[in-house]
């Protein structure tokens, strides 16, 4: 006989939930990890799951206030959308930039995309609620996570000492290390080891000298990256390095070989030509390799992905528009308004497509599209994370598809040039962060029914935190392109996704893909289709990223790999396990997010034209200080994600 299920709050309960302290604090920290998610994701080319974060967060607040476990469940749902909303607006707005659609980011125009495509997800995720939620055959993995954190919190272990110790010695390694900061710390040192010359003979074709070498690169001193690393672990860590090491250690000195028997100055730069071998050659070829790595990626999961496609579908048939249910615990927002408020929010979204495309009948087909499309992959991204977590939602891959459904439509129906690669990228923003925020409150939703909240009231929270994130979220992105080097799409925020979206979109569109190269990465990742090889897409993420971070995020892995380690070595039981893993992902999500925090800080103090110095660039002793000054970061961040772990697993 299957067991009854029982929330941690029964359904009768005169808990506090819905109240203005947790919407508000919850709405303020879906700004502060919406913000730290865009800059992580802009260098790092993904973003790390907010809800553990969160989870702290809601229990180190609240319970001065007297907070009640059901407020803390609203705080944390409506904070946690921040990030999935981030997410969706980093894959997909900062394409525009890349483009060259824009010079600089259009606020009213991000914020209506964020808005529109996050709200959308909400409003499609009530329909689907009930039937993933309570689908006994899904785990849930980070919900069940989340609920056992929250529920150690009840018992006053909260874990909040590692999450906000984390963020601040994190944020003190950034404003030291930052170019922008009071710099006393180099985050990385590179060089060019040379071969001197090589005779190359093609037989009867060509014989010629030519001069080669490897770049070279020290990881980066990021607690951040390292962060990333310890929370994917050493496997995928290792995967994402594999693409590095093809792309900086073998792409890159062959090309660089080949390139040299162009006429160049003697005076060359190598590490500077290595860099520029490595942005207009490989990264094509990482963008060909990205496409058939995330169309295999859908494959791979295509029963998956059918299975949701046809319980969206059912759910609507079936039960999705039924009378309510009085108890608490399975009360949603009133399915006719939903409907309704879903009609009207694709007015103002053809408004901006008829924008972007000055054609009426383009800005009809787009708003289709994404509604089509918005829905489906909403139900596909809400069943991937009952599988597998929120944390690997494929919402980059589901994009990838809307955009090149959109873009061939576009193609069809006459509209080119700019305007069509406007319009697409239009639809594909909306569909990203419809997708992302899916996702994310499907996960959300699942602790909530874990703990007792109430399904109507976390829905309203998870709103209004889409609300305030999308109205803010375009100022730090457009902080950060003007404060770093290059902008978005340069080496120090590469946004590999946004980078991948821009290409096939003027691609297709406008006829601009280099498809030689993109090809040439294509036919390179149905080779490591055919050996078995794990993730082609991180891969080629991976060949996209400066090795400096890559190499960064192996080490990251590393580090997990000692403390698993550690742990199996000792026989721990499953009770010691979990509190060692809790200990480190908080430790690493503290790093992520005060990294993140202080970068945004210093990008705003830039574009205000506040200037500090930086001792690394001005002064010789800085100079020779630095190198060394960021090899104790890797000292002090491997030492608190090593010790502080294994202590509190002896304890269990």
């Amino acid at each position: 006989m299957e067991k009854k299920f029982t929330p941690f709050v029964p359904e009768k309960t005169d808990l506090a939930e819905f109240t203005f302290k947790a919407v508000f604090f919850g709405a303020i920290f879906a700004v502060i990890l919406g913000a730290a998610n865009t800059y992580l994701g802009l260098k790092a080319g993904m973003t790390v799951a907010a809800t553990y974060p969160a989870a702290v967060m809601a229990m180190v607040i609240l319970k001065p206030l007297k907070g009640t476990v059901l407020e803390e469940n609203l705080f944390r749902t409506t904070a946690a959308v921040g990030e999935a909303l981030a997410a969706g607006a980093i894959f997909t707005i900062p394409a525009f930039l890349i483009s060259g659609l824009w010079d600089r980011l259009h606020y009213l125009t991000s914020t209506v995309l964020m808005l529109v495509g996050g709200v959308i997800g909400v409003l499609f995720v009530i329909f689907l609620r009930r039937t993933l939620v309570e689908d006994a055959t899904l785990p849930f993995p980070e919900s069940v996570a989340t609920a056992e954190i929250v529920k150690a919190g009840q018992k006053g272990q909260s874990g909040a000492v590692y999450v906000f110790g984390a963020m601040a010695l994190g944020a003190i390694i950034e404003f030291f290390k930052n170019s922008r900061g009071m710099q006393l710390i180099q985050s990385f040192v590179n060089g060019f080891i040379s071969f001197g010359k090589s005779t190359i003979s093609t037989g009867k074709f060509l014989t010629k000298e030519f001069t080669g070498g490897f770049y070279i690169s020290s990881p980066a001193a990021s607690p951040a990256f390292m962060g990333v690393g310890y929370i994917i672990g050493a496997r995928l860590s290792a995967v994402v390095f594999s693409g590095g090491v093809f792309g900086w250690l073998f792409l890159v000195p062959l090309l660089s070989l080949i390139n040299s028997g162009f006429q160049l100055p003697p005076d060359t730069n190598w590490v500077a030509f290595s860099e520029a071998v490595w942005k207009f050659q490989v990264r094509p070829a990482a963008v060909g390799a990205m496409i058939v790595g995330a169309f295999y990626t859908l494959y791979k999961m295509r029963k998956s992905l059918l299975d949701g496609i046809l319980r969206a579908i059912g759910d609507i048939k079936g039960g999705a528009i039924s009378k309510e249910n009085k108890s608490r615990l399975e009360k949603d927002l009133p399915y006719a308004g939903v409907l309704v408020s879903i009609l009207i929010l694709l007015v103002p979204i053809t408004i901006i497509y008829y924008y972007f495309t000055h054609n009426l009948w383009g800005a009809i087909i787009s708003a289709i599209i994404m509604t089509i499309a918005g829905f489906l992959f909403a139900a596909v991204a809400g069943y991937l994370v009952g599988m597998i977590g929120s944390s690997n939602n494929p919402i980059s891959g589901l994009t990838l598809s809307t955009l090149i459904i959109a873009a061939l439509l576009m193609v069809l129906i006459g509209i080119k040039g700019d305007p069509g690669v406007a319009a697409v990228l239009g639809v594909a923003a909306v569909v990203c962060a419809s997708s992302g925020v899916a996702g994310d409150i499907m996960q959300d939703l699942k602790v909530g029914h874990i703990l007792g909240g109430t399904p109507w009231k976390m829905e309203i929270g998870v709103i209004i935190g889409v609300i305030t994130a999308s109205l803010v979220l375009a100022i730090p992105m457009q902080w950060l392109h003007e404060a770093s080097i290059g902008g978005i799409g340069g080496a120090d925020l590469p946004a590999p996704q946004a980078g991948l979206m821009a290409m096939l979109a003027k691609g297709i569109v406008a006829g601009q893909m280099a498809w030689g190269l993109v090809l040439a990465g294509m036919l390179f990742s149905v080779g490591l289709i055919l050996i078995n090889s794990p993730s082609p897409m991180l891969i080629a993420v991976g060949m996209y990223l400066p090795f400096e971070t890559t190499f960064a995020i192996f080490i990251g892995g590393l580090i997990r790999s000692i403390v698993d380690s550690w742990i199996k070595k000792h026989k721990l039981d499953d009770a010691q396990k979990q509190k060692a893993e809790n200990t480190g992902t908080l430790l690493a999500s503290g790093f992520i997010a005060g990294e993140a925090i202080t970068g945004i800080i210093l990008a705003g103090l830039y574009v205000a034209k506040v200037s500090l110095p930086n001792f690394v660039k001005t002064t010789a002793w800085g100079k020779a200080l630095g190198p060394w000054m960021g090899l104790l970061v890797f000292a002090i961040v491997a030492y608190a994600m090593i010790y502080y772990p294994i202590k509190n697993a002896r304890k269990g």
